[in-house]
C-alpha cells in the first residue's frame, strides 16, 4: 500500500486531528485517512438538479398552507 508523508502540519491542525482521532478511537494515521477519504471520495452534488428539485417541491406547496399542515404532510410522506 502506498505511503504519504505530511510535512509542516500546523500545530493547531495537528492538535485538532489528534483530538478527532481520540474521539473516534482511531490512530492519528487512521483518522487522517478517514478525513482524506471523506474529502476526496465525497459524492458531488449537481447544484442545478438540486435547485430544480427544490423549485418543483415549492410549486407543490399551496399558497397559504400553514406550517403545521406542511409538517403533517411531511410526516405522512405526501408531496
Amino acid at each position: 500500500m502506498p505511503n504519504l508523508t505530511l510535512k509542516d502540519v500546523p500545530p493547531d491542525l495537528h492538535a485538532r486531528l489528534r483530538a478527532r482521532a481520540e474521539q473516534h478511537h482511531r490512530s492519528l494515521n487512521r483518522e487522517a485517512i478517514a478525513c482524506l477519504e471523506a474529502a476526496v471520495l465525497a459524492e458531488r452534488v449537481d447544484v442545478k438538479e438540486l435547485l430544480a428539485k427544490a423549485a418543483a417541491a415549492r410549486r407543490r406547496v399551496r399558497p397559504g398552507m400553514s406550517p403545521s399542515t406542511i409538517r403533517r404532510l411531511v410526516r405522512t410522506g405526501r408531496p
